[in-house]
């Protein structure tokens, strides 16, 4: 990931380093006012886009978050280090879950976040870097980890978030789709994913569309 963040937040020339990094590498001017909050579940689970410190403590103070999951994992950047800084100053327990966006979801990684859900304090946020296409996938898995249907879970995937099923991140609308047709109402979500999921399979036979992944991938320039 490209970056120009030095990794030090402890002096103003350092900070000011991650703030220029988190602006304009990482393209947090366009967060400031478009945040992309939803409630998954309201007073419980939340979504965004990469928060700014600012909109962090906003949400805070807006729904009383206790957590914050990061959907990046370990980005090394500005915009993760300020988020982590303000996380810390606000007592938040911080999670770094990392989940691709292009991929086939990982079942280790389904099955780390459903631990993830069942010990985290909440309300919490879920995140990623447009609080499009991962945040989409964990709000859905929250769905069904909690008993909901996949038509419910395919919702969290909307183009209302900017969500674009018809590039390569349609590979979560379809790992949805496969639950839906091969292990709902004969199998509990996360048995599913135990004993039939075979991320390889739906990998292989997922096909996107090349000028979606093109306005997704170059012009929008997603993760």
């Amino acid at each position: 990931m490209d970056t120009i963040y030095k990794g030090d937040l402890s002096t103003p020339r350092g900070r000011r380093n991650a703030w220029v990094d988190a602006l304009f590498v990482d393209h947090a001017i366009l967060r400031f006012f478009w945040t992309n909050f939803a409630p998954v579940v309201p007073g419980v689970l939340y979504r965004s886009n990469h928060p700014t410190p600012g909109n962090l403590r906003r949400f805070t103070g807006k729904v009383g978050l206790k957590s914050l999951i990061n959907l990046r994992g370990q980005a090394k950047n500005g915009s993760d280090a300020l988020s982590r800084d303000e996380a810390r100053r606000l007592g938040l327990d911080f999670y770094d879950m990392a989940f691709e966006s292009r991929g086939a979801p990982h079942k280790d990684r389904i099955l780390r976040l459903a631990g993830i859900f069942e010990h985290m304090k909440a309300p919490a946020l879920i995140h990623c870097k447009s609080g499009a296409d991962r945040a989409g996938l964990v709000a859905g898995l929250y769905v069904l980890i909690s008993g909901g249907s996949a038509a419910e879970a395919m919702n969290q995937l909307s183009l209302r978030f900017g969500h674009i099923k018809h590039s390569k991140t349609g590979v979560l609308d379809a790992f949805f789709k496969l639950y839906q047709q091969t292990g709902e109402g004969r199998k509990p979500f996360l048995d599913w994913v135990r004993e039939d999921y075979d991320e390889a399979e739906l990998r292989a036979a997922f096909h996107a569309g090349r000028v979606a992944e093109f306005i997704n991938g170059k012009l929008l320039r997603r993760e």
